[in-house]
């Protein structure tokens, strides 16, 4: 250790500045360790991300990017007033109320269900589901509001999708399978179209240039609402993600009472194809992601049977009163055509078999089917829920249970690496009066 000045000094005099120098480095080392640890924590002052790793690695954008201090977001969330105790009555919000078209009738009304007393009465003897349903979609709009007030590229998509849960849980009040999140947050990103979510250890950072699907569910008492938009920062996308929800709103209009669900699929397809969008001087006609479908909805069940295609030629069923359906479309500029890849996060026990016929000889097994079914009963779960639970060691007593067909797994659905997908989905139920779209809110 260096010593100030050239002169020789007396042992105290030596000694005092040895301790003075001594204590002065300990000060700018424990200085050094403050402002690392701030710097990992987002504390001691706003940090300045690089430009470039926000472009996703490409050519900087025109200035670096200044970011705000992080918040701690459970304190944010915990001061938040859950939905019952903002509507104390148990009378929700009312979704988006739109009259019945004739079909095949050249856009003539059915009025006629609004005023018909019979109608009206079998309204209000489901008034019980139907709030349940609006409770369910007045916490998913106030969650995608929060989401999108904080979420931007540079966070990873563990800490984007651990955010938005635990904003869900706390304002739907989760307990138990009496209320809580209805299946793992998609957050499918770019040629990714579905069932993504990042199991614990994933490292993916959101990028600048991502086109990024967030797709999250809430029930009570299983009636569950599933809504999606897509997020994106550049403007190169705005055709293909404006195209995506031109088209669900499209479907959303077709749908109704006695309306062939094949029907919403020609014009679905015909309102998305006619849209382009340009992307490094070519131009690209969206694509419905033909093997990708809405799907009605039942209690505790994200598809109850019937499918709601995106392109012509689908299914001649009709659809029914009261049926609940989830309207969903997906566009792509690439083949419009998704296969399995990358690996699993999702899963589902399947509901219509029967595990009692089939024997579990690993004891493992028998208790990881213990936990999905008190924990999750046949609504989907990803990893990172289970890990969350204490489990641990679990992947050969999953796979045995998906090898034996109790539980299913749905891993991600890609189309083409290099192309973009969107999503855009609503919740909507078809009232004996009216069809309410339940998770409608004023950004879509």
């Amino acid at each position: 250790m260096s010593k100030k000045g050239g002169a020789k000094k007396g042992k105290v005099a030596a000694a005092e500045e040895d301790l003075d120098a001594i204590l002065a480095e300990l000060a700018v080392e424990d200085k050094a360790r403050a402002e690392k640890a701030g710097a990992k924590k987002g504390k001691g002052g706003k940090k300045v991300k690089n430009a470039a790793v926000m472009n996703g690695g490409g050519d900087t954008l025109p200035e670096a990017v200044e970011e705000a201090p992080v918040v701690d977001w459970h304190k944010e969330i915990a001061a938040m007033k859950p939905i019952d105790e903002q509507f104390p009555d148990g009378k929700y919000p009312v979704g988006q109320c739109e009259t019945y078209y004739l079909p095949g009738k050249d856009g003539r009304i059915a009025s006629d269900r609004e005023t018909n007393q019979e109608k009206k009465a079998l309204d209000e003897s489901f008034e019980e589901m139907y709030q349940d349903y609006r409770r369910s979609a007045e916490a998913h709009r106030q969650v995608r509001n929060y989401v999108k007030s904080w979420v931007k590229p540079g966070m990873t998509m563990i800490e984007i999708c651990e955010r938005l849960e635990a904003c869900s849980r706390h304002l739907i009040k989760e307990n138990g399978l009496e209320a809580g999140l209805a299946f793992p947050t998609g957050c499918s990103l770019n040629h990714v179209a579905a069932h993504y979510t990042p199991n614990n250890g994933d490292t993916t950072v959101l990028q600048y240039g991502d086109v990024c699907k967030i797709d999250y569910g809430v029930h009570v008492r299983g009636r569950l609402i599933d809504s999606a938009f897509t997020l994106h920062f550049d403007p190169r996308y705005d055709n293909l993600v404006n195209a995506v929800k031109e088209a669900t709103n499209a479907g959303i209009r077709e749908a109704g009472i006695d309306v062939r669900l094949c029907d919403l699929g020609e014009t679905i397809e015909e309102v998305m194809t006619s849209h382009e969008v340009e992307l490094d001087g070519r131009t690209y006609t969206v694509k419905p992601i033909r093997n990708l479908n809405g799907h009605s909805i039942g209690n505790y069940r994200i598809h109850a049977g019937k499918t709601v295609p995106i392109v012509k030629g689908g299914d001649q069923t009709k659809m029914e009163e009261n049926e609940v359906y989830a309207i969903e479309t997906f566009g792509s500029t690439g083949k419009g055509y998704v296969h399995d890849d990358m690996e699993c996060s999702h899963y589902m026990k399947n509901f219509e078999l029967s595990e009692e016929h089939i024997p579990l000889r690993l004891a493992r097994s028998k208790a990881l089917l213990n936990t999905i079914d008190r924990n999750f009963g046949t609504l989907a779960f990803c990893r990172r829920w289970v890990d969350r639970l204490g489990e641990n060691k679990y992947l050969m007593a999953l796979k045995d249970l998906c090898d034996k067909g109790i539980v299913d797994p749905y891993p991600p659905l890609c189309d083409v690496k290099g192309c973009y997908t969107a999503q855009w989905e609503h919740t909507l139920v078809l009232r004996p009066t009216c069809k309410e779209v339940l998770s409608r809110g004023d950004d879509y």
